[in-house]
């Protein structure tokens, strides 16, 4: 079932809906959209779980305005559809932005309709270099990899991206339908994104996650690297670290068979 949730006065977003069971809710990373999360989507339902999937705005097949692509708005989006789909008990999972809002809606909306969360190749606590967190790009080299390249070539600058984020060969077919989710975006959400995934700061708030946590990481990752899910282990109570030693970014992909099974052990534990 598909439907649409109005999250704000003339913007709504899109959010597919399959199976019956306990529900999932899955956030997309930057800069694709939840067809991403297609192969989960073919098996999860099979297992009892109810697996639901939502775009952000400015991507995939929700509205694009122009504002709107800050952490809080993001994660009140994210309330605006698990109010909508009446949701009290839901596993809430993050991919790597769509985790660094995931992780920032736990501390934002106090957990609400969220019983677990996992935090897929996660963008958190910071995806950017600070003072006392030397992991991932400085924000200058985020400005001029990322940000600065699509103003003059977002094909080919998502091409780049695309490359770094899996750790093993995958078919060309299968790369180009990845690289054609990026370009359903919207330049200017793509942009703002960027922005704010270079500039949010989550290191103050993961202690105040409560519920179970699964990290999902892999040991490859080039684009949020693994200490992303050492610090994240470190900061969130009793949370769980799922290691793919096989994977880059992409462990939903690169291992595949090994990513549904933990998903589904988690999701019923």
């Amino acid at each position: 079932m598909d439907r649409y949730v109005q999250v704000e006065p003339n913007v709504k977003v899109y959010v597919e809906d399959i199976g019956e069971g306990t529900p999932v809710l899955f956030l997309h990373g930057w800069p694709v959209n939840y067809k991403m999360f297609e192969y989960q989507l073919n098996a999860l339902p099979n297992h009892g779980i109810r697996t639901i999937a939502m775009d952000f705005r400015g991507y995939g097949l929700s509205d694009k305005p122009s504002i709107g692509y800050d952490y809080d708005r993001m994660a009140d989006d994210v309330r605006a559809v698990i109010d909508d789909l009446g949701l009290t008990d839901a596993v809430l999972a993050g991919f790597s932005m769509g985790g660094a809002i995931a992780a920032h809606y736990m501390a934002r909306h106090e957990g609400h309709g969220v019983s677990k969360l996992a935090l897929l190749s996660a963008a958190a606590p910071v995806f950017t270099q600070r003072d006392g967190y030397p992991y991932g790009l400085t924000p200058d080299e985020l400005n001029e990899q990322i940000i600065e390249p699509i103003f003059t070539d977002r094909a080919k600058l998502l091409d780049t991206f695309g490359g770094m984020f899996f750790a093993k060969e995958h078919s060309q077919p299968f790369m180009q339908w990845f690289h054609a989710l990026g370009m359903e975006a919207s330049s200017y959400g793509t942009i703002s994104s960027a922005m704010a995934l270079r500039d949010e700061d989550l290191r103050g708030e993961l202690e105040t996650i409560q519920v179970p946590t699964a990290i999902f990481h892999g040991k490859k990752d080039e684009i949020c690297p693994f200490e992303f899910a050492e610090e994240m282990q470190k900061a969130i109570p009793a949370a769980e670290l799922v290691v793919f030693e096989e994977s880059g970014h992409g462990a939903f992909y690169d291992e595949l068979e090994k990513y549904n099974a933990e998903l589904i052990r988690f999701i019923q534990s």
